[in-house]
């Protein structure tokens, strides 16, 4: 099939403006480092960034000193230059809670990464809590890494010191993700074609194994109110959780090849899924229907071909915090960033074996991982949201699309606050 051009509308698509570079240090003989780039995180309360640099090797680097370096010493910033080192933890106690920097040895390849931060209110579910190893604090920051043998090891951000290992899977561990609730209850998706629900405030007890994947699960995101869970992995797979039941809710069809990540808005009203088959979606979860196709080959393929090889798989794709935004990257060497309501792209950057991406926590930049275990950066689009998108997103935070339809209101209204095909 012959390949043409991506579609272009009459305004010119705008280049984004590169923010830095953090380079992998060349690879070492003891091969910790300097191979594929899985991951990349940016911490809930956006102190720290954080990301594999391949094979064993995770790295913590406060955000804020990340982004003075890039204006003081350029956009490059080679992540071994002892002239940009940041200052490591030390050993007073008063210091705990200063972001500092830290190179964490994991002991195998780390495939994924989530930060995960604490509300003493939010109890365990465990029904025994007379007794835990650990109490975590309002001031608890800790980082998950999901590594090459099933193990999940669990770190403490402030300190960089190893608190928890979980082990249950049996293969890789592709993703992890917490819930936003500050509950500290993880879910981890793995090729072993399981989804596990981990407590870390019952000392990391396992708490359900969730089935229905019959190939690799490579992604999963939780709702911005914790309720529900997406997962999406190889043979087309979309499949939404209840939370709370920890029961499926309903599998969401349209992809044509592997379903590779997953991102909910802020609002949690929309979904968005990348595929191998050159496409990203826009769901409405609580329908599943499809609202939005952003296609990344024009003119689109035909099931048949997008569900073979070809140059424009879908790596990742992320939700900007404006809820505006998506940023989708590709084996095309682009990275797009696009607007809710529109199919081309508003901006562009370029960049070769992109694997993942993440908006910043303030949404101003986006962070994308390579093969080499690099990490580039783009200052995103910055525009004022519609008078429409802001009450959209408002009630949309407490409601689902069921109840918003049966408001009654003027059905002029009722569109004005509706996400529609």
């Amino acid at each position: 099939m012959a390949s043409f051009p991506p579609r272009v509308n009459e305004k010119e698509i705008v280049r984004s403006r590169t923010i830095g570079e953090l380079l992998a240090p060349a690879a070492p003989f003891d091969k910790k480092c300097g191979r594929e780039n899985w991951t990349v995180a940016f911490a809930p309360d956006g102190s720290y960034f954080a990301w594999s640099q391949g094979h064993r090797t995770v790295k913590l680097v406060p955000w804020s000193q990340c982004l003075k370096n890039f204006l003081l010493h350029g956009t490059k910033n080679i992540t071994n230059s002892s002239s940009l080192r940041l200052s490591r933890q030390n050993s007073d106690g008063g210091q705990k809670n200063k972001p500092r920097e830290h190179i964490i040895d994991c002991g195998d390849i780390v495939w994924s990464l989530a930060f995960g931060s604490s509300v003493p209110e939010k109890q365990s579910r465990c029904v025994n809590i007379e007794w835990h190893r650990f109490r975590f604090g309002q001031d608890q920051l800790l980082l998950a890494t999901g590594l090459n043998n099933g193990r999940i090891k669990i770190w403490d951000v402030y300190t960089g010191k190893l608190l928890l290992n979980l082990v249950d899977h049996t293969e890789v561990v592709r993703d992890l993700t917490f819930a936003p609730d500050g509950s500290l209850i993880l879910v981890s998706a793995s090729r072993d074609k399981t989804l596990r629900v981990w407590d870390l405030k019952d000392d990391g007890n396992m708490m359900k194994v969730l089935r229905g994947h019959q190939n690799w699960v490579y992604s999963c995101a939780f709702s911005p109110d914790s309720s529900m869970l997406c997962s999406v992995g190889a043979s087309k797979a979309v499949f939404l959780w209840d939370m709370d039941k920890y029961a499926m809710i309903r599998k969401l069809e349209g992809h044509h090849h592997d379903v590779v990540a997953c991102d909910f808005s802020p609002d949690g009203a929309l979904l968005a899924t990348a595929s191998y088959d050159t496409r990203v979606y826009l769901w409405d979860p609580h329908t599943g229907d499809i609202l939005m196709e952003f296609g990344h080959l024009f003119p689109p393929p035909t099931p048949i071909f997008a569900g073979g090889a070809n140059d424009r798989w879908v790596r990742s794709v992320s939700f900007s915090h404006d809820g505006l935004h998506v940023a989708s990257l590709a084996d095309d060497k682009m990275v797009r960033f696009w607007r809710i309501d529109e199919d081309y792209p508003v901006q562009v950057a370029p960049l070769s074996n992109g694997l993942c991406c993440a908006f910043s926590t303030d949404g101003s930049v986006l962070a994308a991982g390579t093969h080499d275990g690099s990490v580039y950066f783009w200052a995103t689009p910055r525009q004022v949201p519609s008078l429409q998108h802001l009450c959209r997103m408002s009630i949309r935070r407490v409601m689902p699309t069921q109840e918003v339809q049966e408001l009654p209101i003027p059905s002029k209204v009722l569109e004005f606050l509706s996400y529609r095909i």
